[in-house]
């Protein structure tokens, strides 16, 4: 491994907490971060110093699934938070283009057009967000009640 991998791989075990516990978990999370990084599994593998049937093996195991799907839920909050930082920016772009009567009129419809899709996704997933809540907290009533009852 190169240094810069090897800095890679020391300040993810930091957050990853690998170093502790057997050699099968750290080949795991070993694993499960050079399959974040690498374009493909066989390259993950190599990276790591381990074979693809190995791998193969790991990748097959109920933990692997279980801090896998953790991990990756992880990489796409930290990528979503990273958007989030960036779109008041896009949105006053947006703005600026739709507002400027200088831009061609085909553009500035285009960017009406996106401000006005993406204001709709917004309060779609927020009506989404408040039903599944008002379900969540029906669902704990009941569930309250079934044991109160027994």
């Amino acid at each position: 491994m190169n240094d810069d991998k090897l800095r890679d791989l020391a300040v993810n075990e930091k957050v990853m907490g690998i170093g502790r516990g057997s050699k099968k978990k750290q080949q795991r999370q070993y694993l499960i971060l050079a399959m974040l990084q690498q374009p493909t599994f066989q390259k993950a593998a190599a990276s790591i110093g381990i074979s693809e049937v190995t791998a193969w093996r790991i990748r097959k195991t109920p933990e692997f699934r279980q801090e896998y799907l953790e991990a990756c839920r992880e990489a796409v909050s930290q990528s979503v938070g990273r958007l989030q930082q960036g779109s008041c920016a896009a949105v006053s772009t947006l703005l600026k283009i739709m507002a400027d009567a200088n831009v061609a009129p085909s553009t500035r419809l285009q960017a009406a057009s996106r401000i006005l899709d993406h204001a709709k996704g917004a309060f779609d997933l927020a009506d989404v967000e408040l039903r599944v809540h008002r379900l969540e907290q029906i669902a704990q009533g009941q569930k309250d009640d079934g044991e109160r009852a027994a």
